[in-house]
């Protein structure tokens, strides 16, 4: 493990991961801030203290706390894959420019998809920033598979 610390892709791999992850994290919190804003809640608990009026307002959905939740959706869906093929590919041994253009662009992606989705930005905005994200990921995948394929 020493030694893989050492890899100056694997750090920029690991340093990428991380920031995509923390940007993923950050969703949960901003969609509770959403739901208290909004007066907008999904679960009983959460109103017991209420009275039964107040928890007939407040037990419902509202749209910007499912934007958010959307959001948090898309990233669970991108972010993993590019975790886990972004590790494969970092052990294949790409040139370190290479990797870090693939890792910066999916981060940047990832960023942006955010503030397209979460602001309201007109499209293609949102599609253009996944769809960015999506042929980085399928890019790493082909140099893992194209470097590894064993049958």
């Amino acid at each position: 493990m020493e030694k893989l610390m050492e890899n100056e892709v694997f750090m920029a791999f690991t340093t990428y991961a991380a920031i995509v992850t923390v940007k993923m994290m950050l969703m949960g919190p901003m969609t509770a801030y959403y739901r208290i804003t909004r007066g907008a809640f999904s679960n009983e608990e959460d109103v017991a203290r209420k009275s039964a009026e107040e928890k007939k307002k407040l037990l419902r959905a509202h749209p910007d706390v499912e934007r958010v939740r959307r959001c948090h959706q898309n990233d669970l869906e991108n972010i993993v894959p590019f975790i886990v093929v972004g590790l494969l590919y970092a052990l294949t041994g790409p040139h370190l420019s290479t990797a870090l253009l693939h890792f910066r662009i999916f981060a940047g992606s990832r960023i942006l998809h955010t503030i397209a989705y979460v602001c309201v930005l007109p499209q293609p905005s949102r599609v253009l920033s996944y769809i960015t994200g999506l042929l980085v990921t399928f890019s790493m995948a082909h140099r893992v598979l194209s470097t590894v394929l064993f049958f």
